[in-house]
């Protein structure tokens, strides 16, 4: 299949899972058929790391050696500025042209990673029902019961993004990045992708952060916004008689970060972390994993997780089939790859002096530079913090 080279070696896989109107199983989820030893599911999560088994990682030095390729050649950058996006890293075939110092081979890869076989769609004026907020990611759920199967089917924006084995570049990317800090725009959903809030956009999902956990053609995508962190630990907001989340497994996480994930289900919690597809969790994108509380909890009364290192997520986003498309083609929401430090922000992760602690969706824009970098400074500032009604 597409990419088997780099997309098995790290493990990427889908599981589709019960969605809103069912018990969400994010938090407990089912256990695999051969379920990893947790001390083996450890280990290999480091090993990746160590090894820099990413195929993310692949992708954004591509994406970065063709930005320094763009600037060092004035002609590709006299045609940057003239494109709708400048910043694009969606190549297309006259982009590729001007790139043939990079080979054929080189070319190939990247107009099989980033390009679209369909058309940009037309610009069209915003509609300011969406841009509103009422009606993005569930909150129609919450606030339009009727209207929640109104949406018609219209198919995925863009084919496989990945190219085949057969079209892998010889040449690896020279470029290096900061596996702390890189982030850029991508043209389709992928699970572990995330979808950053225009900054015209308003309601609940004002200037969120949601990291896509599965995106089907047939069901839906759903989704839980990470930049929300919510006052108090998970044995307060956890203690809500409303709430479902076990006294056991509170009390092993009582002083973990909660955020508020979305208007859908905000009784439910679901569980993120970087410890590794332990059983009962599935691995969203490589450092990065949802669910396995039980073995979690495991590894916490062992002393070899450390609680503050998993993310508890009340409640999640949803979008029925074709749904979140359209948004995109709006401009309701860019979509993004980003670092697993990015994800985990309020999961522990150890800060720098460059990253803007705060305020995740500014630190994001920023670093995707060009356009981006700029909105960032005309509109960031807000912060993470802020009062959520769910």
């Amino acid at each position: 299949m597409a990419l088997l080279a780099l997309s098995s070696a790290c493990g990427f896989t889908t599981v589709n899972q019960k969605r809103h109107g069912r018990r969400s199983t994010i938090l407990r989820s089912e256990s695999h058929s051969d379920p990893k030893n947790s001390d083996r599911a450890h280990i290999e999560h480091f090993l990746e790391e160590a090894m820099d088994n990413d195929w993310r990682m692949f992708r954004a030095k591509l994406v970065a050696q063709e930005k320094e390729e763009e600037e060092q050649n004035p002609k590709q950058k006299d045609f940057s500025k003239n494109s709708n996006c400048p910043q694009s890293i969606v190549a297309n075939d006259e982009k590729l042209h001007r790139q043939g110092q990079i080979g054929e081979l080189f070319a190939g890869a990247l107009s099989s990673i980033f390009k679209s076989n369909k058309s940009a769609p037309p610009e069209t004026a915003p509609e300011t029902s969406i841009f509103a907020g009422d009606t993005v990611g569930g909150a129609h759920f919450i606030q339009h019961p009727e209207k929640s199967n109104a949406a018609e089917q219209n198919g995925l924006l863009y084919d496989d993004p990945f190219a085949s084995e057969a079209e892998l570049p010889i040449m690896m990317p020279k470029t290096t990045i900061d596996k702390h800090r890189w982030a850029h725009e991508i043209p389709y959903i992928e699970p572990g992708a995330v979808l950053i809030a225009n900054e015209k956009l308003g309601g609940v999902f004002h200037q969120t952060v949601v990291l896509v956990i599965e995106h089907f053609e047939n069901s839906g995508t759903f989704g839980v916004v990470i930049n929300r962190p919510m006052e108090g630990d998970l044995q307060k907001i956890g203690s809500d008689p409303i709430a479902h989340v076990d006294l056991s497994l509170k009390m092993a996480f009582k002083n973990s970060q909660v955020t508020y994930g979305g208007p859908v289900l905000t009784e439910e919690f679901s569980v993120l972390h970087s410890f590794g597809e332990v059983e009962g969790a599935r691995k969203l994108c490589p450092g990065v994993y949802i669910g396995g509380s039980d073995e979690l909890m495991t590894q916490v009364r062992a002393g070899t997780m450390d609680p503050h290192h998993a993310l508890f997520v009340k409640g999640h986003a949803a979008w029925v089939p074709g749904q979140l498309n359209r948004e995109i083609q709006k401009g309701v929401w860019y979509t993004a790859a980003v670092s697993p430090d990015f994800i985990l922000r309020y999961a522990g992760v150890n800060l720098t002096p460059e990253d803007n602690a705060n305020d995740l969706w500014t630190d994001i824009m920023t670093c995707m530079g060009g356009k981006y970098r700029d909105i960032a400074g005309r509109h960031g500032g807000t912060g993470d913090s802020r009062r959520v009604t769910p």
